[in-house]
């Protein structure tokens, strides 16, 4: 393969937005957790919520924060290094990143500081309204960029002008096209799943180090419990995508199934290893029919093979084929995991069978996994094309980049990035390994029990901070 400035420009956007994506795939999930938290300590009084909120919240501004300066750096590279992509579609997705900002990041922004340090400067009520619209902020702005990247998985609602430009027509075609409201809650739903593990796994490490018992059976039961209701939901949306690359871009679904000649009926190849300069496959395992099943719910339906779509507008074949099973395999384990896990903690079995608590542990990185496989499924998959059937990825870069230039941004890039990642990941570390703490105040309703919290009621932490 040769080595180009468009190659480059490629790994580089590859790999700036697989870091970035890994902050939002947790902060999303989190932003809701902490709002869930926040709603149960208001109903019950119970100060075990507020100490896994503040526990939680000091994790969330730190991946908040390194969400936000990893993606500015990822949109500069629209006019770097893809320069000719933001000249033509910049009429339809200007608007919609200046959507994600008038709308996400003004929630963000407004509210992030009442979540932060507004706790004893405002209402229990508002505090929890504050919450709320951050969660909002976040789900808003991953809404906007699946408008955008679903607009070019498939493009509707425009017209070409004379110079190549692609000229909205129908907005409302664009933001409610049927694309977005199967991928969109897909997204979603893997950042809560991710979020999820996340707790589930802090949980299972303090019952493996048997300190904060009572906190990690609780992160273990609420991170369980709520995969074991989204991981299936979450199969279910992944079915919807995938009916959608069957009907709207039949070369990348015959790549993700690895299969190079028309079948009727087709297999399901279970496993395999592509060979795209023989156009076959080594060592394939499959089950017959289950490729028809899947593709069109049909024991006897033609499915298209790769050989179908010239050589020059075909996808590379290993990366989405294996990407995607991986991304199944991941979700996978971790539907059965979080309903056993979920089974022994509901019947207060975890603790005794460390095995499955280092199951659970292990299972961490698994959300992560499975989102950036997911990307990798969806945008090498649609190779060769920026703009899906229309604007090829060669076309959308930036003509006068030379390969020196690309080269020196992609290295400075992986430096920083390793950098950020690596002052991150320790700081959180040291965050998960300290545990939540207990405060002051609890000591006190320790010994003088009170009333729950009324939501609006005489909270202490409701009272205005004293002056100094």
């Amino acid at each position: 393969m040769e080595i180009s400035a468009l190659l480059l420009s490629r790994i580089q956007f590859a790999f700036t937005v697989s870091f970035h994506i890994l902050f939002p795939a947790f902060t999303v999930g989190l932003a809701a957790f902490l709002t869930f938290l926040e709603g149960l300590r208001l109903a019950t009084g119970n100060p075990l919520y507020r100490r896994l909120f503040d526990f939680w919240q000091r994790i969330f501004a730190v991946a908040f924060g390194l969400g936000v300066v990893t993606g500015v750096v990822m949109a500069f590279q629209f006019g770097t290094n893809w320069s000719e992509l933001s000249l033509k579609t910049g009429p339809i997705q200007g608007p919609l990143l200046g959507y994600e900002s008038f709308t996400a990041f003004a929630l963000e922004a407004s509210f992030f500081g009442v979540m932060m340090f507004g706790r004893k400067r405002v209402p229990a009520w508002f505090y929890l309204f504050g919450c709320a619209m951050v969660t909002l902020g976040t789900s808003l702005s991953s809404f906007w960029i699946m408008v955008n990247n679903s607009w070019m998985q498939w493009p509707v609602g425009f017209e070409l002008n004379e110079q190549g430009v692609f000229i909205p027509t129908d907005w409302m075609a664009i933001i409610f096209s049927p694309v977005v409201w199967v991928r969109f809650p897909h997204m979603v739903l893997a950042a809560y799943i991710t979020t999820a593990f996340c707790v589930a796994a802090t949980g299972a490490w303090y019952l493996i180090d048997r300190r904060l018992v009572t906190e990690g059976t609780t992160m273990i039961k609420m991170g369980l419990g709520l995969a074991s209701i989204l991981v299936p939901l979450q199969l279910f949306f992944g079915h919807l995508t995938g009916d959608y690359v069957h009907d709207k871009q039949p070369a990348k679904f015959a790549a993700i199934e690895g299969r190079w000649d028309n079948e009727k009926p087709a297999s399901e190849i279970l496993f395999a290893i592509p060979n795209a300069s023989a156009e076959t496959n080594s060592f394939a395992v499959s089950i017959p029919y289950l490729g028809s099943l899947i593709g069109s719910m049909s024991f006897t339906s033609e499915e298209q093979g790769i050989k179908s779509t010239p050589r020059e507008q075909r996808p590379p074949v290993l990366i989405p084929f294996f990407a995607f099973r991986i991304m199944v395999g991941c979700g996978l384990v971790m539907l059965v995991v979080a309903w056993y896990g979920y089974w022994n903690t509901s019947r207060r079995l975890i603790e005794g069978r460390r095995w499955l608590l280092w199951g659970i542990f292990l299972c961490f990185p698994l959300g992560f996994i499975a989102t950036l496989t997911g990307w990798f499924t969806a945008e090498v998959g649609r190779q060769p094309w920026a703009v899906y059937g229309i604007l090829h990825t060669a076309q959308a870069a930036t003509p006068s980049l030379t390969l020196r230039e690309v080269a020196i941004s992609l290295v400075m890039f992986a430096a920083v990035y390793t950098t950020i990642a690596t002052a991150g990941i320790i700081y959180i570390y040291r965050m998960l390994h300290r545990g939540p703490d207990i405060h002051p105040h609890e000591i006190d309703e320790m010994l003088n029990p009170k009333r729950p919290l009324a939501i609006g009621g005489d909270d202490p932490d409701t009272q205005l901070a004293p002056a100094e």
